[in-house]
């Protein structure tokens, strides 16, 4: 898992591999199947390990919460110091070409089931006066995905924890009129 989210699907090689897993290329593919196959289980482990805060920030009791939340936790997830920097998923799917498709294909699906179940939880704030009315719940969901995705960049860039608290206060700031009622 943790190769794949350093050097991302196509960065990987098949010595790579070898080399961290200590098996022979032969075995590998007995053991694991293809590297395609061995992405799907390293990305399978990665979102139970590493994404679950999004699943937790989903059950906080207020909009604002769910996005504080949502946030903050995406950035110790992205800036953990004793893993790669960034996201499995979002590292995959900038560094994937064409010749991925299947790999571009999940990775898509799952940010866009993280961004229906937000929009989904948003929708539910306002149907129960958490949120404001006025406020379009996709558009708040596209600014908060657009910036937990931008955390993953940022953090593989090299940004700090603190750097990116910094800018995350700032938004939640922003966004506070919009998703608190």
């Amino acid at each position: 898992m943790l190769l794949f989210w350093e050097k991302g699907y196509e960065g990987t090689s098949y010595a790579d591999l070898c080399a961290a897993t200590g098996v022979a290329r032969p075995s590998l593919y007995a053991t694991f199947g293809d590297k395609q196959a061995l992405f799907f289980k390293a990305l399978e482990r990665y979102m139970q390990q590493e994404m679950r805060f999004l699943q937790e920030a989903l059950q906080e009791p207020t909009a604002l919460q769910v996005v504080e939340t949502m946030l903050k936790q995406s950035a110790l997830a992205n800036t953990q110091q004793d893993k790669p920097q960034g996201c499995l998923g979002i590292n995959g799917a900038l560094a994937c070409s064409d010749k991925a498709l299947p790999i571009q294909e999940t990775l898509n699906h799952n940010r866009a089931a993280a961004f229906q179940a937000l929009q989904e939880r948003l929708e539910r704030a306002q149907r129960e006066g958490d949120m404001p009315q006025a406020t379009d719940a996709a558009t708040v969901t596209r600014m908060v995905m657009t910036l937990t995705q931008g955390v993953a960049v940022q953090a593989k860039a090299g940004a700090s924890r603190q750097q990116i608290h910094e800018m995350l206060d700032l938004a939640v700031a922003m966004l506070r009129p919009h998703v608190s009622a």
